[in-house]
């Protein structure tokens, strides 16, 4: 069998803007202007002030459940495209997302993914739900949570940050934008295609 290579990709952050879709839901929920809660926020919203990790959950219940937020959530600029184009140099992509984080709603979780994927023309062969994204073999990773990054460096994996104000306080490779992503995981795919490992 040849081997392939894996791109691992995490979705909340870096393929769904997370932050932009909730925002408005967090003002609903809060009962403000949505211009009242800052983009420039640390990982848990505290500077949304909901209540510590009980009103994030219920803020995130309510997303899922009353307005299908995995559903509705805005592509990240590029994203999509940049995926295709991958797909199309026989780069597997593999989705590794966390979505399953309050209990009882997995169903909708999974059947508002899957849809989102669809409707955005995101191309994939693997659909991973798991919180510990290091135990997910891939050759490279994009992802955004400090915390997910520092565990799949731990293990010794090669992963990219892709930037916002929750990790800027990481060390590179780094990525602003799906374009600079694309182009360092090409040049990943170029440097194992020359092991030999890619046929």
């Amino acid at each position: 069998m040849k081997a392939e290579f894996v791109f691992g990709v995490d979705l909340d952050g870096v393929v769904a803007d997370f932050i932009g879709g909730l925002k408005p839901l967090a003002a609903e929920w809060l009962g403000v202007e949505a211009s009242q809660l800052t983009d420039e926020i640390s990982y848990g919203f505290n500077e949304w002030k909901l209540g510590g990790v009980k009103g994030y959950d219920a803020l995130h219940r309510f997303a899922v459940k009353e307005r299908h937020l995995f559903q509705n959530l805005p592509e990240m600029p590029g994203a999509a495209a940049a995926l295709r184009r991958l797909a199309n140099r026989n780069i597997r992509i593999r989705i590794i997302t966390h979505r399953l984080y309050i209990q009882w709603f997995h169903r909708q979780a999974i059947a508002q993914t899957v849809e989102w994927l669809e409707q955005c023309g995101i191309p994939y062969w693997d659909l991973c739900f798991m919180a510990s994204k290091s135990s997910v073999d891939a050759n490279v990773y994009v992802e955004d949570s400090p915390k997910n990054i520092e565990a799949l460096r731990k293990a010794k994996k090669q992963v990219i940050v892709f930037r916002n104000s929750t990790n800027r306080h990481l060390a590179g490779p780094g990525a602003d934008n799906w374009l600079e992503v694309e182009e360092w995981v090409l040049s990943r795919f170029r440097a194992w295609r020359k092991t030999g490992k890619g046929g």
